[in-house]
Formats: structure tokens, C-alpha cells, sequence
């Protein structure tokens, strides 16, 4: 199927503030000092509205200890997801 230019439009929209009690981040309720939800949808389009790029479990990890860094490199490396340091 061929889309003609012409009839494509652009469309703004605004997700919808975190719960109460969810991270403002990635609107998952998790201790401030792990990461946040890299599969979150929130925090994919508000990572992608402020840094213009989609967000990597790098970046959900950035204000995370080692010891916490550590501990979740090992858990996704265990579910077989591929983290690009």
C-alpha cells in the first residue's frame, strides 16, 4: 500500500502524567535508586521528547549505582537481552 505524501498529517499528543506513587520518570513504582522502566512507554516518549532519541536500558540505568548497575546488567543478560554499554 502507498501512502501519497499529501495525505499524510502530523499529529500532536500528550501522554498523561504519572500515577501517584509512580516513578515521574517512567511511571512505574520502583525504589528511586533502580531503574527505570526501559520498556515503559511513558518514559520512552518522554526520554525521546527531551533527548530527540528512543532510550536504552543504558540510559533507564544512568543514575543508578554500580552496585545496582551490576545487579541489572546481570539480570537482563540472564533474560537473553543484548545491552549495548
Amino acid at each position: 500500500m502507498r501512502v501519497d505524501k499529501k495525505e499524510v498529517k502530523m499529529m500532536k499528543f500528550q501522554i498523561m502524567p504519572p500515577k501517584p506513587g509512580t516513578c515521574p520518570e517512567c511511571a512505574v513504582k520502583h525504589p528511586p535508586e533502580y531503574p527505570h522502566h526501559a520498556h515503559s512507554l511513558f518514559y520512552q516518549y518522554k526520554f525521546y521528547g527531551e533527548h530527540g532519541r528512543w532510550p536504552t536500558w543504558v540510559d533507564a540505568m544512568a543514575h543508578c549505582s554500580d552496585e545496582i548497575k551490576d545487579a541489572t546488567m546481570d539480570v537482563l543478560k540472564k533474560k537473553g537481552v543484548k545491552v549495548n554499554a
